[in-house]
């Protein structure tokens, strides 16, 4: 198993490649959002399917909503973060070079996990995705991650803090006011029409 401290996890990003870390829900497998393509490979995942960029706290986010749903965001995100909850929200004009969605959207979580935030704190938001193989379902620990993943590189210590095992819930912005979701998870949000 790679076993990597955080100083280690930080030159693994900046060289591109991807840190799997414990979050909240499910395990992750994250990477500076200019490396994307990365996670595909690893993964084998379908570049159709669109990452989730994570982040420490909300204020890192901020600059990637688009104008027309930062008060939204802000009410959601002030309500639910950190947790499991993953808004899908459009994407700020200045940052679309990063989206891995087609429609301009974009996923956007804070972690209820203090190794993650620390992470992230010093990487800034990382794409993301839960740390399986494709179509399979993951392990909940690193050394069950390191047998689908032997070359990655996983953040410890470990064990790893406990985590609930459970998808976030999924909800996706509509227009000012309205949210409508996606996928159930442990999250449940009052706000939804």
């Amino acid at each position: 198993m790679n076993l990597v401290d955080r100083e280690l996890a930080l030159k693994t990003l900046k060289s591109g490649l991807p840190i799997i870390f414990p979050t909240d829900t499910l395990p992750a497998i994250g990477c500076l959002p200019k490396f994307s393509n990365i996670i595909y490979k690893f993964k084998k995942r379908d570049k159709n399917k669109p990452l989730i960029l994570m982040g420490s706290e909300q204020e890192q986010l901020i600059d990637y909503v688009h104008e027309s749903a930062k008060e939204d965001y802000k009410n959601i995100a002030s309500n639910y973060w950190p947790g499991a909850l993953t808004m899908v929200i459009p994407s700020s004009e200045k940052k679309t070079l990063i989206l891995t969605s087609k429609d301009l959207t974009l996923g956007l979580r804070i972690p209820n996990s203090q190794m993650a935030q620390s992470l992230m704190k010093e990487t800034g938001p990382l794409l993301t995705s839960s740390a399986n193989i494709s179509g399979f379902k993951g392990s909940m620990t690193a050394e069950g991650i390191a047998l689908d993943f032997p070359s990655a590189k996983i953040l410890g210590p470990c064990p790893w803090e406990k985590s609930s095992g459970k998808a976030s819930t999924i909800i996706l912005w509509k227009k000012k006011g309205d949210w409508c979701i996606i996928r159930e998870g442990e999250v449940l949000v009052r706000e939804l029409n």
